[in-house]
C-alpha cells in the first residue's frame, strides 16, 4: 500500500501493510503485473482503463472458440464446464494483469495473503452482439456518482489522497477487435466522482459526454461500476463482439446470487478457489485469523 493514510480497523490507526500480505503470483505461479503510476492515475481520474493486446493470438483463438461453443452449443460440454470461468477462460479469472489491478483498487489487505486473494469474483458472462438488425445490443446508460453512494449495493467508489477503492469492478476481455464507436462500451469519464446529476444529453449516445475505445483482440477493459456507462450498439460488420464480462467485488460484499458450478471450483487450484469463497469478513482468509484486530496484530490461525 502507498503512504496514504488509510484507516485500519481500530482507533483511527493507519493501516501499514507489510510485504508478503498481497499475492505476488497467481494460482498458476505467474508473477502479478502491478499497475504503473500512470495507469493508477488514469483509472482513478477517469473511472476506466484499457490495456490493449494482453493476450497472445493463440490464447485469444482458444478462448474465443470456447466462449462461442458455450454460447451456441452448451450441450456439447459437460454440465460443470458450462460456465464462462471454465476451460481456457478459467485463466482469465486471476490473470496476472487482473490481479495486479485488483490488488491496487479492490483487495482488502486483512483478507489477503501470498496464497489468498483479497477480493472475490461476483459473476461472469458473455456479450456477443453482431451488426444484424435486432442483435446489436441496446444503448442504456446507468450507474454513476459512486463517490457519494452508500456501500450497501456495492456500486460505490472511495478515495483519499494516495489510495482509492473501486467497489464493484468490471473486467471485460475483448476477444474480437473493437472498432471506435462501432461497438464495445460507452463510458462517461469521471462520472464516478460527479457531484451533479447527469444532464439530459447523457441520453444521447452521440453526446460528447461519452468516451469509448478501440482495441485489438486480447485487450482488457477495467471500469468501476460506480461509473455511468452503457452498451455501444454493435455496428461493426467485420466481426461480432466476443466480450467476457467478469465482475469482482470485495470479500464482504455481494451484488448477485451467481455461483460457478461447485464441481468446477473443486477442480481449480486452491488459490483460485479463494475467488469464490463465502461473502463475509471475520476469519475469511486461509491460514490467518481476522476478528477485528489492526494489521499490526495480524495472527496466524491455530
Amino acid at each position: 500500500m502507498s503512504n496514504a493514510y488509510v484507516i485500519d480497523k481500530n482507533m483511527g490507526h493507519k493501516m501499514d501493510v507489510p510485504d508478503g500480505v498481497m499475492p505476488t503470483h497467481n494460482a498458476d505461479g505467474q508473477a502479478v503485473v502491478p499497475l504503473t503510476e500512470e495507469q493508477k492515475y488514469l483509472f482513478d481520474a477517469r473511472g476506466w482503463l484499457l490495456i490493449p493486446g494482453v493476450l497472445s493470438e493463440a490464447e485469444v483463438k482458444e478462448m474465443r472458440a470456447y466462449a462461442l461453443r458455450l454460447h451456441d452449443d452448451p450441450e456439447s460440454l459437460p454440465e460443470h464446464e458450462r460456465s464462462f470461468v471454465a476451460g481456457p477462460l478459467e485463466k482469465l479469472t486471476d490473470h496476472p494483469v487482473v490481479v495486479g489491478f485488483l490488488n491496487e483498487f479492490l483487495a482488502f489487505p486483512h483478507l489477503s495473503s501470498s496464497g489468498c486473494y483479497g477480493f472475490r469474483m461476483e459473476s461472469s458472462g458473455l456479450r456477443a452482439p453482431c451488426s444484424e438488425e435486432g442483435q446489436q445490443g441496446a444503448f442504456g446508460p446507468h450507474n454513476g456518482h459512486g463517490l457519494f453512494r452508500f456501500a450497501v449495493d456495492s456500486h460505490h467508489y472511495q478515495c483519499v489522497p494516495g489510495k482509492a477503492f473501486s467497489g464493484l469492478t468490471r473486467v471485460v476481455w475483448e476477444l474480437n477487435p473493437v472498432q471506435y464507436r462501432k461497438g464495445g462500451t460507452l463510458l462517461a469519464t469521471g462520472s464516478h466522482k460527479s457531484v451533479y446529476a447527469s444532464p439530459p444529453s447523457i441520453e444521447d449516445p452521440q453526446s460528447p459526454l461519452w468516451d469509448t475505445y478501440e482495441c485489438p483482440a486480447g485487450s482488457v477493459l477495467f471500469f468501476t461500476e460506480a461509473l455511468t456507462h452503457s452498451t455501444c450498439p454493435w455496428t461493426n460488420t467485420d466481426n461480432q463482439r466476443v466480450g467476457i464480462f467478469n465482475l469482482y467485488n470485495s470479500v464482504g460484499s455481494r451484488w448477485s446470487p451467481w455461483n460457478p458450478p461447485e464441481r468446477l471450483v473443486e477442480q481449480m487450484p486452491a488459490m483460485r478457489q479463494t475467488l469464490f469463497r463465502g461473502t463475509y469478513v471475520a476469519n475469511n482468509v486461509p491460514g490467518y485469523q481476522y476478528h477485528g484486530q489492526n494489521m499490526d496484530d495480524r495472527q496466524l490461525a491455530d
